[in-house]
């Protein structure tokens, strides 16, 4: 250690100290009488029936609001998406100027790799669930199943995968129109196949 850093430290440790003095107490004092904030939150805790608020919020029959309406295929079809964005807005370069002025348009698969499949789907109707487990997309890793109805948590137990909700902005951006449709990428374009579903006989 310096020598200066050294005396640095014994004179704070030792000279301060020393000036330290007893004021006095000035104005009334009082006890504390508040609670602890902690047996108070105990307290609380205790009066809560648990039982209750959880069946209220039970996450099997969460479903988000404002979920697309798809009906049943009713013919086998496909088509092909532009992915091309448009920019609304001026993105700033931090420095003043603009790195990409509004109206910019771009194609995010020029530079994302996506390789999924997304496949969307009705959880709630059997002729859907029935397809898909015989499809087999399941038992290939880049599947991602996307529901338009149904509970996440039935349908992710049924088929040992994770499931998740199209939201209304995936469905406007592939121009999904029913269920189930399969989204694949083809080049610089997504294909939607829309797939017809049939009852056994």
């Amino acid at each position: 250690m310096k020598p200066l850093v050294l005396i640095t430290v014994l004179v704070l440790l030792f000279v301060q100290p020393g000036l330290a003095r007893v004021l006095g107490t000035f104005g009334k004092t009082y006890p504390v009488i508040e609670r602890d904030a902690l047996e108070e939150i105990q307290e609380r805790a205790a009066q809560v029936n648990w039982k209750s608020a959880l069946d209220r919020i039970r996450p099997e029959g969460f479903r988000p609001k404002g979920l697309p309406d798809l009906p049943r295929a009713a013919k086998d079809r496909s088509f092909l998406v532009d992915m091309t964005y448009t920019l609304g807005f001026d993105i700033p370069d931090g420095k003043g100027g603009i790195l990409y002025p509004k109206g910019y348009r771009f194609n995010p698969l020029d530079y994302l790799p996506f390789n999924q499949t997304l496949v969307v789907f009705d959880g709630d109707d059997p002729l859907q669930v029935a397809w898909l487990k015989a499809s087999g997309l399941l038992s290939k890793s880049g599947t991602m199943l996307l529901l338009s109805d149904g509970s996440f948590i039935d349908v992710g137990k049924g088929l040992n995968r994770l499931a998740y909700y199209a939201s209304p902005q995936i469905v406007e951006r592939f121009h999904l129109r029913v269920t189930p449709s399969v989204i694949r990428r083809r080049g610089k374009l997504m294909e939607v196949q829309e797939i017809r579903v049939e009852r056994e006989d």
